[in-house]
């Protein structure tokens, strides 16, 4: 996870066309700690939903053969149970639950050493054509670092 530049995947587990499992090593250090909080360093539960977006994201852009982009939208519900301290190695999954008419819909959740932290039901996204080239490049670069795409 490199937190300040929201790189929040580091690993594809596996994927197939309904489901994704991936990793995600909470860094020890990072600028996001010197805020949230200090002497008390958490991840931010903002940055946990958007974990379970980019691994929805990853699992869509895959599904659509890169060649459209998932943009989030919302979410019907989502579940924080505890907090996540730096060190922390997160198992990240995802479920394609709809797909269609320029959107898509996933579940998704976050567990750690067995125990679960967060989840999303429902979570919204826009598939769209990339706005920039730069943009569909940049996302296959980081799909191919975190080895979605070999």
């Amino acid at each position: 996870m490199r937190l300040e530049y929201f790189q929040m995947i580091d690993r594809v587990l596996s994927a197939d066309a309904e489901s994704i499992a991936a990793e995600a090593v909470v860094p020890e250090a990072s600028p996001v700690f010197e805020g949230h909080f200090p002497g008390h360093p958490l991840v931010p539960g903002v940055l946990l939903v958007e974990t379970m977006a980019q691994a929805s994201g990853y699992l869509l852009l895959a599904r659509l053969g890169f060649a459209r982009m998932a943009f989030l939208t919302g979410s019907r519900e989502t579940k924080l149970r505890r907090f996540v301290r730096p060190g922390e190695t997160l198992s990240v999954t995802a479920r394609l639950v709809h797909e269609g008419s320029g959107f898509a819909v996933t579940d998704a959740a976050i567990t750690s050493a067995g125990k679960r932290i967060c989840e999303v039901r429902e979570m919204k996204f826009s598939i769209q054509d990339f706005p920039a080239p730069e943009l569909a490049a940049a996302m296959r670069a980081q799909a191919a670092r975190i080895g979605l795409l070999a």
